[in-house]
């Protein structure tokens, strides 16, 4: 059974697990870095870190897209053992780049990531990670914008069970991603494998 990771290249994927478990989860000061997937074992389950998807300075085109094809490719394949996802969403930048592609007559990418996998059914917490450098009296005004980009009505704080702004950095908000974690793991009956994740 696996619990994956998935979100936009250098948004925090690594940095969260690492923070979460204590795992030494690779973190790269460049985008990119994670192109590889990798894997975290903790008891009877895995945590499956996917490559960072999206722009990447210095890749070409054709690679980008490769890696966002192998992602898809991994989460149909594997669906009936993913319990949930985590996607990581930059609290700094989300917006920005989801207008900036809703301009050009895209979908941006993080969005199109979150309707697939509800499309699948696999469960999916957003974690809004760097919250930390969102002045307190923006953030919800902030996470009210992600969560109807998202296609979840305002206010975000009726998506409690599925949004959560935290920062990997400084720890903020672990202990409510800990909790979310827990309740999906107690619905598959597989709770006993929570002690495996820090407390906070």
């Amino acid at each position: 059974m696996e619990i994956i990771m998935v979100g936009r290249s250098n948004v925090g994927k690594s940095s969260l697990i690492r923070m979460l478990t204590g795992k030494d989860a690779r973190v790269g000061k460049r985008p990119g870095v994670t192109r590889k997937i990798s894997r975290y074992e903790l008891g009877e389950i895995e945590i499956v870190d996917m490559p960072g998807f999206g722009y990447m300075a210095g890749l070409p085109r054709n690679v980008q897209e490769k890696i966002k094809t192998e992602i898809v490719k991994y989460i149909e394949t594997n669906k009936s053992k993913i319990i949930f996802a985590i996607e990581i969403v930059d609290a700094r930048s989300f917006l920005d780049i989801a207008e900036r592609w809703e301009k050009r007559g895209q979908i941006p990418v993080d969005i199109e990531m979150f309707a697939f996998l509800r499309e699948l059914g696999i469960e999916t917490i957003v974690a809004v990670n760097k919250i930390d450098i969102i002045y307190d009296d923006e953030r919800d005004q902030l996470l009210d914008a992600i969560s109807d980009k998202l296609g979840m009505s305002p206010p975000w704080r009726q998506w409690l069970d599925t949004i959560v702004p935290l920062s990997a950095k400084t720890g903020e908000g672990m202990a409510d991603v800990r909790k979310l974690i827990g309740d999906k793991l107690t619905k598959v009956g597989k709770e006993k494998n929570l002690k495996y994740f820090k407390k906070f």
